[in-house]
């Protein structure tokens, strides 16, 4: 079993910058693609970045130019630098990979790490 370990939340003024990691571990499977979500409080949870196995990337219009989406050379780690944040980023962040099991597909989802920005 894959299991995705989350790190680097926590809080921050607003401008500044952190940087989230998201390590997998266990029996490591093909990872097609890789995914930040967040979910604020009483809002639902939306899609903030995502990497795709073949190195595209795409961002939620409000995160564009401040957030950068990256992995490791292994592709098992994914991050996200956040820069200039703002108090509408707070939130809990999620990553999420799809792991590529030959017949299927399955969902990995990591334990969520807390930012907050303070303004």
């Amino acid at each position: 079993q894959m299991h995705l370990v989350e790190s680097g939340g926590g809080l921050v003024q607003a401008g500044g910058s952190l940087t989230l990691s998201c390590a997998a571990s266990g029996n490591i499977v093909p990872i097609t693609l890789m995914t930040w979500y967040r979910q604020a409080p009483g809002k639902q949870r939306e899609l903030v970045a995502s990497l795709s196995g073949g190195g595209r990337s795409s961002y939620l219009d409000p995160v564009k130019g401040r957030f950068t989406i990256s992995r490791n050379n292994r592709k098992d780690t994914v991050y996200l630098q956040m820069n200039t944040l703002k108090p509408e980023d707070t939130a809990v962040y999620y990553c999420h990979m799809v792991g590529d099991h030959d017949v299927s597909f399955k969902d990995y989802w990591g334990q969520g790490t807390q930012v907050t920005v303070s303004s």
